[in-house]
């Protein structure tokens, strides 16, 4: 599973969904490990953190107990170690693994950004494609991922199309949860201080905005590995703005604050985090049973 373009696209949402899709499988979820300070191959444990697998893997870990999640560069390699290792894996999913063309998906998932769709866009450095958009058509499943309420289904289909002919298209939109709370015991407050480091934290800001009350912000980039002079930054925003009752985040962000939060940071301020889920506006049956299919064709 993967994207043609750089930047976010919503995989993390969707392999959480595949991971509870197929939670009857023995799944592990293999990814490069974006910004870790390790290398080479690695199955997470109990004494691994961000820093050691990467943010997003370390979600996965952090989340979900019933899987293993393992992180390696060069996915030809790290998949034999994974098979040695836990021999009892029925499901590799791959995260961001489109344009890795030595290791064969029985299922190849090409996730698109509605706001961004690769049918606009253009090659690095002109836009922000990896590849060619021609690149599509090695797609078995194409979904557009953080739909608005309102979609014109018939036109993406038709430009998807001109380069994808034969998968099943899907539509999708995030669904915020309730807050939850990392530190502090008082109850979510709806004035909040929201900050995050994500590659595009416009729609996180648009929905913050239209359910509470924003009383300041405070945006890192992508992946941005936090720092103490980061948290002390972020309490110093929090007590000066106006009225913010709580510090609000992305779970993405969350695992990285963990640390902080054993080690005492955060004293006196309630923090909590915005789950996401993965929503399917069209197509989801479809998807689900695309994905059940090749599993059971990929057993024979």
């Amino acid at each position: 599973m993967g994207n043609l373009s750089v930047g976010g696209t919503g995989k993390s949402p969707m392999v959480e969904y595949l991971i509870r899709l197929l939670n009857h499988k023995k799944i592990v979820t293999l990814s490069r490990g974006y910004g870790r300070a390790t290398r080479g191959f690695r199955l997470a444990g109990k004494d691994d953190s961000p820093k050691t697998i990467g943010d997003e893997p370390y979600q996965f870990f952090n989340k979900f107990k019933n899987i293993h999640v393992a992180v390696g560069e060069q996915r030809a390699v790290a998949i034999p170690f994974i098979l040695a290792e836990l021999p009892e894996t029925e499901v590799i999913l791959l995260d961001d693994a489109f344009q890795h063309r030595p290791v064969k998906p029985s299922l190849n998932i090409l996730l698109t950004d509605y706001n961004k769709p690769f049918f606009k866009d253009f090659i690095l450095p002109s836009g922000r494609l990896r590849e060619s958009r021609k690149g599509a058509r090695r797609a078995d499943m194409i979904v557009v991922t953080k739909c608005p309420e309102q979609v014109d289904f018939e036109y993406y289909e038709s430009q998807i199309r001109r380069y994808n002919d034969r998968a099943p298209i899907a539509f999708t939109s995030i669904q915020y949860m309730k807050p939850e709370a990392i530190s502090g015991k008082e109850a979510f407050n709806p004035e909040v201080f929201l900050f995050s480091g994500i590659a595009n934290p416009a729609p996180l800001k648009a929905y913050v905005s239209s359910q509470y009350r924003l009383a300041g912000e405070h945006y890192f980039r992508d992946h941005h590995r936090y720092r103490t002079e980061d948290i002390q930054m972020l309490t110093k925003a929090f007590e000066g703005s106006e009225g913010a009752k709580c510090l609000l985040t992305t779970e993405k962000d969350m695992v990285k604050l963990l640390p902080f939060i054993k080690e005492g940071h955060f004293k006196g301020i309630p923090v909590f985090y915005l789950p996401i889920e993965t929503v399917f506006m069209k197509g989801g049956r479809r998807f689900d049973e695309t994905v059940l299919n090749s599993l059971k064709a990929y057993s024979y």
